[in-house]
């Protein structure tokens, strides 16, 4: 009964953790955080969006699209490939045919100066951006018309040096795309919002990040984050230390995610869980503390099974059914109620998956594969040869837990 007790506390502690999420996404979807009537979009300097490309995403055509209705008085659109046989080519070939009028260039050029792909990309996307705004999007992302206007009033103020914006998944269609997106309107977001309302601590999300030249080759650009697995949170990291503030706008920004398999879900989200390792050290540990979910299952795993311990995960699953689906009506996330049920064992999946980043440092990514360090700094994986996990582990949690104390 003692393992019982443990797990329930820990649980405890978790599902305050769900009710702070709660509160902290409730008032980011609040009207006083909505920024409406402050500043006109008349008055926004122009921008450059780069979009780097690579394969075709879900939707990868009505992505691209919503970017070229946006209700903004002067912006420009830079796609960039590695080659023209990337299927991509043909999607944003056909979005640049059909929108002759819009400021849209081609960029494709070979790239291999990290070992990022999408900074490789976003390298000659920067060299032909021609305003001083810049504005990093991803190619899953699906915007609506006030996208621009609604993040750029942030740019106004001369402290803001980065402004990124809250995500939520959609239009799922296979069992792995409602997990991802299940994952992205509870964990991500709920994390996200808690973080910056209560430890004032902005996430600079990837999928979109605006900023200035200025700012950007303050920091020695795009080249500074090259070998970085999470340049998106080192960007944020170096803006910062710039004196300049990092602003996370409540503005919503779709990811599209329709036909994802399940092993592309945990192969995802192992990825993200080895890039936070290597990030928090020691801090990640209070991600697998948050599972109340998984926590919840343990006595049924470490002990007999009891009335007690299934009260246990049952009372608790269902607390998470209910958190997800509050958040998932919070953002609009069109989701079917039934779907929701799902949540407990994503959770599970979750859990087991946190692991993996303890026992590995490598990472596949886009059709390569590295080793991955602290701060998330890459390095190639070695062609040949095997490596000894063993020692590596052990000084891996030393490193981390040693750099975490400091």
């Amino acid at each position: 009964m003692i393992i019982f007790w443990i797990c329930a506390a820990i649980t405890g502690f978790g599902i305050i953790g769900y009710l702070l999420q709660i509160a902290a996404v409730r008032s980011y979807m609040t009207p006083q955080h909505s920024g409406e009537g402050i500043l006109s979009p008349l008055s926004f300097s122009p921008v450059s969006i780069l979009k780097p490309l690579k394969g075709l995403d879900d939707g990868l055509f009505d992505n691209l699209e919503s970017f070229c209705n946006l209700d903004y008085p002067a912006y420009e659109l830079i796609f960039a490939l590695q080659n023209r046989n990337d299927p991509a080519y043909k999607v944003v070939s056909k979005i640049k045919d059909k929108y002759p009028l819009k400021d849209i260039t081609i960029v494709v050029e070979h790239c291999n100066e990290g070992l990022n792909p999408k900074v490789n990309n976003l390298i000659p996307a920067y060299a032909r951006a021609k305003y001083d705004l810049i504005l990093i999007s991803d190619s899953n992302v699906r915007v609506e018309a006030d996208y621009l206007g609604e993040i750029s009033r942030h740019m106004e103020d001369p402290s803001v040096g980065l402004v990124s914006n809250l995500i939520r998944g959609m239009r799922g269609r296979s069992l792995g795309a409602f997990m991802e997106n299940l994952h992205l309107n509870s964990f991500i977001v709920g994390s996200v919002c808690f973080l910056d309302k209560y430890l004032k601590m902005p996430c600079v999300i990837g999928k979109s990040m605006l900023m200035r030249k200025a700012g950007l080759e303050a920091i020695g650009g795009f080249r500074s984050v090259k070998d970085f697995l999470a340049e998106d949170y080192i960007i944020g990291e170096k803006i910062h230390a710039l004196g300049k503030k990092v602003v996370l706008s409540n503005h919503l920004i779709s990811n599209v995610n329709e036909y994802w398999g399940v092993k592309r879900f945990i192969n995802r989200h192992t990825r993200w869980g080895k890039l936070r390792w290597q990030i928090g050290g020691a801090k990640y540990i209070s991600e697998l503390a948050g599972n109340a979910v998984f926590i919840s299952f343990m006595p049924l795993v470490l002990m007999p099974i009891s009335r007690l311990s299934l009260l246990l995960a049952a009372a608790v699953s269902s607390l998470k059914i209910a958190h997800d689906y509050y958040i998932g009506k919070k953002l609009c996330a069109d989701m079917s109620p039934l779907l929701y049920l799902l949540s407990p064992i994503k959770d599970l999946i979750i859990g087991v998956a946190w692991f993996v980043p303890i026992l590995s440092n490598t990472v596949a990514w886009r059709g390569n594969r590295y080793i991955i360090g602290m701060d998330s700094l890459l390095s190639p994986y070695p062609e040949k040869g095997r490596a000894v996990w063993g020692p590596r582990i052990v000084t891996a949690i030393r490193t981390r837990l040693a750099w975490s104390k400091t």
